[in-house]
């Protein structure tokens, strides 16, 4: 394992893995219904840019405690995602078990990469 630190939030594991997500996202969500186009699809993909966002954007803050809060507001983010994944599975406009894993692979990641920032 590489312990060489983070020169920019593109070398964080849990960016790449929540850019992989909002691209999957947007690949998904090309095929919703029209009606869609202002409704979920631009929700789903809103929060799910806002996941990989934050992480980018609390990766230069100066002090634990305010990379901690941006963390926060992208796991906030992703937990909407998840409700909107959800939903598309109710509604039937795709199949988003894969998805909804891979979210949770992320999620896990930041609480431990947040919880690693508080106690540090």
């Amino acid at each position: 394992m590489n312990n060489t630190p983070a020169q920019s939030f593109k070398d964080l594991i849990v960016w790449q893995k929540s850019h992989q997500f909002v691209l999957d996202v947007y690949r998904m969500s090309e095929n919703f219904p029209k009606t869609e186009i202002y409704g979920l699809t631009s929700q789903l993909r809103r929060a799910a840019v806002s996941i990989a966002a934050n992480i980018a954007e609390g990766f230069r803050k100066r002090t634990d405690k305010d990379k901690a809060r941006f963390y926060n507001i992208s796991q906030g983010s992703l937990e909407e995602c998840h409700y909107y994944l959800i939903l598309c599975q109710d509604l039937n406009y795709a199949e988003t078990g894969v998805l909804i894993s891979n979210l949770m692979e992320v999620s896990k990641m930041l609480r431990a990469y947040r919880k690693k920032i508080l106690n540090s």
